[in-house]
């Protein structure tokens, strides 16, 4: 696991390392971080949320049993502490006294209550049935045969017992995704979340208030179990221009911003801006997803292998996008069982146009117009979308477009299988490669988007899900996925590597391979002394 990368900043930011010159914001309060959010939340629901920047909020706000820490190891949160047992099914939890924003107090039962919800067939979650379905009993409560998960036991109000159907060696890093964070029965219904009132959980902050397409502002909660957090409050402006964002931090009304490939030039040629610059490596893959259901030419493996042949990633990510990895792998650097020598398909733009001649559209000819759906306000994705297009209509004379669509309704869309093909990205939930084949590619599981179907590379995830020892496990993982790949399932284009400007204002900001942590310790004030700043670094060393 490549990790060193993210200890090294976390001292940095943890001594608020000041390099050269920065335009000090003059009129914001001390206590509040702002950071701006490109598009509203998805959702205000942990049970329904599935995008990375709607759970930067939540996970401010709700908890749940287990989380990562900076090292990316799965301790305590809800939990004070957990057992195995039953061979590895079993799993029994002791709750922490920790308390609701709303007073009420965390019980085994609210446990039970809000996993129940968010897999209920009512609820029509397109997530938690899938993260939280290793629990015996699940598919039987889901599909109303039962009124009553039946591998949930509440022993008493601090204990809880999981039973899950079979061992399963990543279920801990299920729990750490925000379908498991607990909620407030007093204040939650059974419908998804329409108003912040509803949005009640036990983290570091409470939703103060959300102006659709203006900002979301959380303040501090200071009966927060793990001590009050340092900052008073969060502002979230809702900022879709990037350039807007980038024109605000260094005017010094934003703390923190994540930088579009576009803007590097200009960060890199201002010697403030560049000495804030910070690359941070994620477990992410960006890909093309193609659609059978959608578009038939895609039933034939060859046409899905001609597409990825005819893809020049290597120039994608060295001159479109510009400081990112070009993906070889469907499981990213960061998560066990990435291999930089997965049996990924190479460009080859003559080995393509044999493949698309073999499947009966010699020189393109036949193949219907394609579509290309990304996100709006995306501008990574959009350079990636219309570089990916050149490549396939230069090197196939394939007839394809580019189109954009409103956040939310993408994922709508991408969920019901509805897009023939689309350029999105795919981040880790849990560091296990489990979450990047099983989950999303298996069968006609409701996270297999592209309707992929190999029986061989199931049968090797069924195997590998349940595997008790590690390198069996981890082997099994890469034998299904070089199936994946030389079936062009989804097409690697490059791996997660954020650029992000913080202001020297910002210390003790907590980062891990998922990027921010909830803001605990973050403290938003005056640059450090430079005699502050060793301090700091000597301390957290001397913590390992």
């Amino acid at each position: 696991m490549k990790a060193l990368p993210f200890l090294v900043f976390a001292l940095c930011l943890a001594a608020g390392c000041s390099k050269g010159g920065f335009s000090k914001r003059g009129s914001g309060d001390s206590g509040t971080l702002r950071y701006a959010l490109p598009d509203n939340p998805t959702t205000l629901d942990p049970g329904r949320v599935q995008d990375t920047e709607t759970m930067d909020v939540l996970q401010n706000v709700f908890e749940g049993l287990v989380g990562y820490d900076e090292n990316n190891r799965v301790l305590p949160v809800l939990a004070e502490k957990w057992t195995v047992e039953n061979g590895g099914r079993t799993y029994v939890f002791t709750l922490k006294a920790a308390s609701f924003h709303d007073g009420g107090q965390v019980t085994a039962d609210d446990v039970r209550w809000t996993l129940e919800r968010n897999v209920a067939e009512d609820f029509q979650s397109p997530i938690a049935r899938d993260y939280l379905s290793d629990i015996e009993g699940v598919a039987e409560y889901s599909a109303g045969k039962a009124a009553r998960i039946s591998g949930i036991e509440v022993v008493d109000d601090r204990v809880l017992k999981l039973t899950l159907d079979k061992p399963k060696p990543y279920f801990l890093g299920k729990l750490t995704y925000p379908c498991a964070f607990v909620l407030s029965r007093k204040s939650a219904g059974r419908e998804e979340f329409k108003d912040v009132r509803q949005a009640v959980g036990t983290g570091p902050y409470r939703f103060e208030e959300y102006l659709p397409g203006q900002s979301v502002t959380l303040a501090a909660f200071p009966d927060y179990h793990r001590g009050a957090p340092r900052l008073k409050r969060i502002v979230r402006p809702i900022l879709k221009d990037p350039s807007t964002r980038l024109s605000k931090f260094k005017s010094g009304e934003l703390e923190y911003v994540s930088l579009p490939r576009q803007d590097l030039a200009a960060v890199h040629a201002d010697p403030s801006l560049k000495s804030r610059l910070q690359f941070l490596p994620r477990p992410t893959f960006f890909y093309i997803g193609a659609n059978p259901r959608q578009y038939a030419p895609f039933k034939d493996r060859r046409v899905r292998r001609a597409m990825a042949m005819a893809i020049d990633r290597q120039k994608l990510a060295d001159e479109i996008l510009g400081e990112v990895p070009a993906a070889c792998g469907i499981v990213p650097p960061g998560v066990p069982g990435h291999r930089e020598g997965a049996r990924c398909l190479p460009y080859d733009p003559e080995a393509a146009k044999r493949e698309l001649a073999a499947a009966g559209y010699p020189g393109g000819k036949g193949l219907p117009p394609l579509t290309i759906t990304i996100r709006d306000q995306a501008v990574d994705f959009r350079l990636g979308a219309e570089a990916i297009a050149s490549d396939l209509q230069k090197n196939l004379n394939w007839p394809v477009k580019v189109r954009t669509m409103e956040f939310r309704s993408l994922f709508e869309a991408r969920n019901a299988k509805k897009l023939p093909c689309y350029h999105g990205n795919w981040s880790a939930d849990y560091l296990d490669p489990q979450n990047f084949l099983s989950m999303i590619l298996s069968g006609e599981g409701s996270l297999n988007f592209d309707s992929y179907s190999n029986p061989e590379f199931d049968r090797l995830c069924a195997l590998a899900d349940i595997e008790q020892d590690e390198p069996k496990r981890l082997k099994l993982y890469a034998q299904a996925e070089d199936i994946a790949l030389q079936d062009a399932a989804r097409t690697p284009v490059y791996y997660g590597r954020d650029a992000i400007l913080v202001s020297p204002r910002v210390s003790n900001l907590k980062l891990n391979l998922f990027g921010l942590m909830p803001h605990r310790t973050t403290e938003v004030g005056s640059p450090p002394t430079t005699s502050a700043r060793r301090a700091a670094v000597a301390l957290r060393s001397s913590r390992g």
